[in-house]
């Protein structure tokens, strides 16, 4: 196939492109300043920022699928001057349109879990809408809403270490939140499977990783990979709310009012759709073997305490 990953430049994104490429595609990246030396061998480069339709329209023609991996973070405020809302949605129309008009057959668009328009955060909702335009489309979609994503380059440990701090640290709700890490080497297989097999058509798939984890228990990890300790002290949630809408404008302090109210709820699947793919959750890599640690918990079980 002749494939444009839009956001191919991301880290979820040249690993795919790498993949798509090992698998004999005919793979272009789209994005607003692309560096053809990021690139994997045999993958081309293009131009366009997909907010802006006319920059996009004459690359995505002619491609018999596109995938949608442009996104902002949810663990971090948005750059100024940029939006979920214009990112994900308007993104998102963006493509769909021009895939549509210049004859795409496949689209692949990479979601989040818990996706809603009415959702409690900018990134959830706009996840949701974009998902909707998605499925009211004339094109032969696909939607994947993984669990966070970790792997070299990636930034959910960074983030953590952002976050927090060695020995003694404090977290919103004494980091009670749970997520379900995925490695990126277990994701991208996937993906390249959801576009290649036409039985994935019209399907929404949730991914996630092989445990289930606090925020605790992942802080604990990464700095047990470093060979330190780590002492969690449970900030109230409303007063973390309150510290960071404060902070709110302030350039130098990476999290807002939203990263705050992303802490009030899981990032877990209710159902691990790995399987659809013939992939064992249990065999999927952890976070905690991946940081080079050895782990007795069963996996799809927390790590530490609940």
């Amino acid at each position: 196939m002749k494939i444009l990953v839009a956001g191919g430049t991301g880290f979820i994104g040249t690993n795919l492109c790498a993949e798509l490429a090992e698998r004999d595609h005919e793979v272009t990246t789209l994005s607003r300043s692309p560096t053809d030396s990021e690139l994997p061998d045999g993958v081309e480069s293009a131009m366009g920022d997909v907010s802006a339709y006319d920059s996009i329209a004459g690359t995505v023609a002619g491609h018999d699928a596109i995938v949608n991996l442009v996104s902002l973070s949810p663990l971090f405020k948005p750059p100024s001057g940029t939006s979920h809302e214009e990112v994900h949605l308007g993104g998102t129309e963006n493509l769909i349109r021009a895939a549509e008009e210049g004859d795409v057959d496949r689209f692949l668009q990479m979601s989040a879990l818990g996706a809603d328009p009415s959702g409690p955060t900018a990134y959830i909702r706009a996840k949701g809408k974009a998902e909707a335009v998605v499925r009211e489309s004339d094109l032969e979609w696909t939607i994947v809403r993984p669990s966070v994503v970790f792997g070299e380059d990636g930034e959910f440990v960074a983030f953590t270490k952002t976050l927090t701090t060695p020995y003694v640290t404090g977290l919103p709700g004494g980091g009670k939140t749970r997520f379900q890490p995925i490695w990126v080497g277990d994701l991208v297989p996937m993906l390249a499977d959801a576009l290649e097999d036409e039985s994935h058509v019209g399907e929404t798939y949730e991914l996630g990783g092989p445990q289930v984890a606090t925020l605790a228990d992942i802080t604990e990890l990464v700095y047990a990979a470093e060979g330190k300790d780590v002492t969690v002290v449970s900030i109230p949630m409303g007063l973390a709310k309150f510290g960071l809408s404060a902070a709110e404008s302030l350039p130098f302090i990476p999290f807002g009012l939203d990263q705050a109210r992303s802490l009030e709820f899981d990032n877990t699947v209710s159902d691990n759709d790995v399987t659809v793919f013939d992939r064992d959750p249990d065999s999927l890599t952890t976070l905690g073997s991946y940081l080079g640690l050895e782990e007795a918990a069963s996996p799809e079980e927390p790590i530490g305490a609940a």
